[in-house]
């Protein structure tokens, strides 16, 4: 199944809306109307039918991942046989971001990117991304749909994008193993981790971040495609800008699997319902191994096989910001 969010406007303003994808069909059908229509058409009280209908689902899709089968039993139900009111034309939604997690992370798992990037600036893949599939968090609150202008950082000056596949989290679990890391496995989303290189690079050669670097903007989407409709191991994944081809590669060359991924994300830290964990730039999937910016006003399109693609208009810096003024050494109340 392919399943999103869209935002439609209600009587009390925006409201979100869990939807299945039939791309094929060009529609898309709003989970909640379609279970609504069929529990009263079966003959049950329409109160009581919307009511069952907004549990199963409701506006947070990582809400409703919890609900486990009896929420995909549903929403498979709605799309083998969608009632005509239910349904919409897949050019006429607004897309929102398909899951709304609680926790981002972002790991290191393509050791092509690694090498391109760190041969740019003339030093050695620290032997730490050998050990572990190593990750950053990152901000929720930060997470755009496709479509959406991606906003320009105050004091940027090398925009990058970064050709991801988002892993989504079905249910918790804390300790996972590889061999059993698989089943926790909900779906996959096309991600784009855009990146402020200067700032990042400022900010981690102070040993932390990357901060404003990278908590501007992640665009994620148009839908989560379920893991039992593909092979998450070997998706081809294109970057297109202003329609050309910057970057091809595939998560068959990852260095670390999926499933060492999710295995030490969970090590001695619970994994939560809906978390999404990007598995980190494929190899040539950056502007920054391929010695090219992005410039404002720019698109740029990521298309991941077996999801769909999203493309994102690059917004113009800031005129004005705010810098904090350095420090000295010692400067500080505590001498």
């Amino acid at each position: 199944m392919k399943l999103g969010r869209v935002t439609a406007t209600g009587p009390d303003g925006p409201d979100t809306r869990l939807v299945g994808v039939l791309p094929d069909e060009g529609v898309v059908v709003d989970l909640a109307v379609a279970e609504r229509l069929r529990l009263t058409r079966a003959g049950a009280d329409p109160v009581a039918a919307r009511r069952i209908a907004a549990a199963l689902f409701p506006p947070s899709m990582a809400a409703a991942i919890g609900g486990g089968p009896a929420f995909t039993d549903a929403a498979g139900r709605a799309l083998a046989e969608p009632p005509d009111e239910a349904v919409s034309k897949l050019d006429a939604v607004t897309w929102a971001t398909p899951i709304d997690p609680l926790v981002v992370r972002d790991c290191s798992a393509f050791e092509r990117h690694l090498l391109n990037a760190h041969a740019r600036g003339k030093k050695p893949v620290p032997e730490e991304f050998y050990r572990a599939p190593v990750y950053y968090k990152m901000s929720p609150a930060t997470l755009i749909p496709g479509g959406t202008e991606v906003p320009w950082p105050f004091g940027c000056r090398f925009m990058d994008y970064e050709l991801e596949v988002g892993l989504v989290i079905g249910r918790p679990a804390l300790n996972v193993r590889p061999e059993d890391a698989r089943e926790l496995l909900f779906g996959v989303t096309v991600m784009n981790d855009f990146s402020a290189r200067d700032l990042q690079a400022r900010e981690m050669s102070a040993g932390l971040g990357p901060a404003k670097g990278k908590d501007f903007a992640t665009a994620i989407g148009p839908w989560i495609a379920t893991i039992d409709e593909l092979d998450p191991d070997d998706l081809e994944m294109i970057a297109r800008v202003n329609g050309e081809e910057w970057s091809r590669g595939s998560t068959a060359s990852m260095m670390w699997t999926i499933d060492e991924i999710i295995a030490y994300a969970s090590t001695t830290e619970t994994l939560t319902t809906g978390e999404l964990i990007g598995t980190g730039t494929v190899g040539s999937g950056s502007g920054l191994e391929l010695y090219k910016k992005l410039q404002p006003g720019d698109v740029v399109e990521l298309e991941v096989a077996g999801i769909g693609s999203i493309a994102n208009p690059i917004g113009h810096p800031p005129e004005d910001g705010w810098r904090p003024s350095p420090k000295t050494p010692s400067e500080g109340k505590g001498g």
